[in-house]
């Protein structure tokens, strides 16, 4: 007996598909309140997306809602702030997020770029000019660039196993990224700030040393390296603020600014009692780079 068209199609019916549906129109009838944002994921191209796999916290349901808890850190050149992503009612899509927003015309300074950005280019003339001028254009592109640069740094080193946030997605001057902290929203230390015996200030220094090993064997210095980007989460030492990070053979300044790094790291650590030495560092370092 041959199976009846309408048969077939019943057979083939997805039952996900109208659940999904479901679902969808019944997000539609919420409304973002105060401080709240639909998620930005939906709009993102996957060029903007974090790398693959992603970690099984990342919300990606375009029915999420995207709430400003707080400012985390301010800055001369961006802002981090507390947000929340979340599906309402669904404690199963629930995340903290950095959301860093780099400053637009009015605050926005060029004072230190041009000591990183050199061997860095720009495909569109009319963006290359404006940069030049240092036109009101030009701000907002400078900004965007940083944002891209550090979400492009922190995929890169992501993908090499360094120990930076995850980075979640760009959008325009914000980069989303992993928050480094616990589940009520209190960010992880500076390294900066922690207190802790030799033998815990020997093990961070080992830790800083294998992530500026890793940075090297990439081709890279972080070229801003301090306590003061570093974090301590959970025993683990995570590097931050990667928008700077430098090319060290085609940037000019690249082997300076690893150098800097070098000695800012050891003179640290030695005020702390932990043997180190900046030019050993820096020795090593060249011979992951060549």
């Amino acid at each position: 007996m041959t199976e009846s068209p309408a048969s077939s199609e019943a057979a083939s019916f997805d039952a996900t598909s109208f659940d999904s549906l479901e679902t969808a129109l019944s997000f539609a009838e919420v409304e973002p309140g105060a401080n709240q944002r639909w998620t930005t994921w939906p709009s993102s191209t996957p060029t903007e997306r974090g790398p693959d796999p992603r970690p099984a916290w990342v919300v990606t349901s375009a029915g999420a809602l995207d709430t400003e808890l707080g400012i985390l850190k301010t800055g001369k050149e961006a802002d981090v702030f507390l947000l929340e992503r979340a599906v309402p009612d669904d404690p199963t899509q629930h995340t903290l997020l950095a959301a860093k927003r780099y400053r637009g015309i009015e605050n926005r300074s060029f004072q230190r770029s041009a000591v990183y950005t050199e061997g860095r280019s720009t495909r569109n003339t009319r963006d290359t000019r404006a940069l030049a001028k240092k036109t009101a254009h030009g701000r907002e592109v400078a900004a965007a660039q940083w944002s891209l640069a550090e979400f492009e740094a922190l995929c890169r080193m992501w993908e090499r196993g360094a120990p930076v946030p995850y980075p979640v997605q760009v959008s325009g001057t914000e980069v989303l990224m992993e928050f480094l902290g616990d589940d009520r929203g209190i960010a992880a230390p500076r390294l900066a700030q922690v207190r802790g015996s030799n033998a815990e200030m020997q093990e961070y220094f080992t830790q800083v040393v294998e992530l500026m090993r890793v940075f090297a064997a990439a081709g890279f210095a972080h070229g801003d390296l301090s306590a003061y980007n570093l974090l301590v989460h959970d025993g683990r030492v995570r590097v931050i603020d990667l928008p700077q990070i430098v090319d060290v053979i085609a940037n000019p300044q690249g082997l300076d600014l690893l150098h800097r790094d070098c000695v800012n790291v050891c003179d640290w650590f030695a005020r702390r009692r932990v043997e180190c030495d900046a030019e050993a560092l820096f020795a090593d370092l060249l011979g992951m780079l060549f």
